[in-house]
């Protein structure tokens, strides 16, 4: 589908909805992926179940939670520019030429996501005054959502 098929950009409201399908979509994948990491960790270590206090570092579990979130979501957006929660909600990521983004400005898109949640999200509130709707990461990243048509049945 192209840029012209669609109806502008999506509502902040609907914007939301996606995130918040996506986020009950991601943090299993979250749970799993640090759960394998801190069996790997404790087998390297020599550490028995049931025997010493273990707690993995903070920081790894940080960077195994952001690195899976960007994963999950540059997977998703390469593959056709929709993660499922999108889907759902009709949205789609596309560049600056409606293309589907490649990793690269999909991995741009990740990081310049996390600069918008720092200011107290204000990066993600910027799409309520900016004229095209737009947040700091679509910006910063020369992507930005779209609202897809609904299907006729």
């Amino acid at each position: 589908m192209s840029e012209s098929d669609a109806s502008g950009p999506p509502s902040l409201l609907r914007r939301l909805a996606a995130l918040l399908y996506d986020t009950l979509l991601v943090i299993p994948l979250i749970g799993v992926t640090v759960a394998i990491a801190s069996a790997i960790e404790m087998w390297l270590l020599g550490i028995r179940e049931g025997s010493d206090y273990y707690q993995m570092n903070p920081q790894v579990v940080q960077l195994l939670s952001i690195g899976c979130v960007a994963v999950f979501f540059t997977l998703f957006w390469r593959k056709g520019g929709q993660t499922l929660g999108m889907q759902a909600w009709r949205i789609k990521l596309v560049d600056e030429t409606g293309a589907t983004p490649g990793t690269g400005r999909c991995l741009l898109r990740c990081g310049a996501a996390l600069l918008s949640l720092l200011p107290v999200g204000l990066g993600y509130w910027w799409c309520l005054i900016d004229k095209r709707g737009l947040y700091w990461h679509d910006h910063l990243s020369g992507s930005h959502l779209l609202l897809l048509p609904k299907h006729e049945k």
